[in-house]
């Protein structure tokens, strides 16, 4: 059964990695997905017709989710064309890693910006057609790091954190408009920057997994695509971690 049948879903940063898959299990489930990329293009246009070939519709928009104004333009393209948002994953997020006194207030801007304000802005840009609708699921992608912190990731364990608080807040603010409001907090997962660490890096790291393997991106994507379904319609408020045991 496709439980989002003819929804129409928003995923920012869908041209990669984990957004990708989350773009493309959506498909599966039925939805029409529209994805955000900010410098991907032929990534972006691949994933497009992916979704085309499982009989959705699709389109791509470039976007820095930092920027508002790009954000509301992209929702008044989406709602000028499809007429309405159902499903909005804030998945858009970048790192610039670095111990706290080596990290430049640019790096630190640039992380807080994309990863927060971005949320912010692709929200409260959705939030109006869903408001109108009385109806929609907001998805925010956070981070276990978010929750434990880490050492060199002050700034990304900050914008992640503040995504927790995000989530929780707005779902009180529009739980009477039977809106939703969720986090994911994905563990380590099988993406570019998991792909760059050396075999003793890899190691420690599968050593603190009680399930002893990193995620593959559709393992997170299906939780997204759970949340994003009516199955999950007396969820809100919650972040749901998918990390394999790390945070019990």
């Amino acid at each position: 059964m496709k439980t989002l049948n003819d929804k129409i879903a928003l995923v920012t940063g869908g041209s990669r990695g984990i957004g990708r898959a989350i773009a493309l299990i959506l498909a599966s489930a039925g939805a029409h997905v529209v994805i955000t990329y900010r410098n991907s293009s032929r990534e972006a246009q691949a994933v497009v017709e992916e979704i085309k070939k499982k009989g959705q519709e699709s389109v791509a928009f470039q976007a820095d989710v930092s920027v508002l104004k790009q954000s509301e333009e992209v929702v008044e393209k989406i709602t000028s064309q499809f007429k309405r948002i159902d499903v909005l994953v804030n998945n858009a997020g970048i790192t610039k890693d670095g111990l706290l006194m080596r990290i430049s207030e640019s790096d630190w801007d640039a992380v807080i910006d994309t990863n927060l304000k971005g949320v912010f802005n692709m929200t409260k840009a959705t939030l109006r057609p869903m408001l109108g609708q009385r109806s929609g699921k907001v998805i925010n992608m956070t981070s276990i790091v978010g929750l434990t912190g880490n050492a060199g990731q002050t700034n990304y364990a900050a914008s992640k954190a503040g995504i927790i608080g995000f989530t929780k807040s707005l779902a009180k603010e529009v739980g009477s408009r039977n809106i939703q409001v969720n986090a994911v907090a994905p563990g380590y997962v099988e993406t570019d920057m998991t792909a760059q660490l050396t075999d003793e890096q890899r190691k420690l790291l599968i050593d603190q997994i009680p399930l002893r393997r990193t995620a593959k991106p559709e393992e997170i994507a299906h939780v997204v695509k759970f949340l994003a379904s009516p199955e999950a319609d007396y969820i809100t408020g919650q972040v749901i971690c998918v990390d394999g045991g790390m945070m019990m």
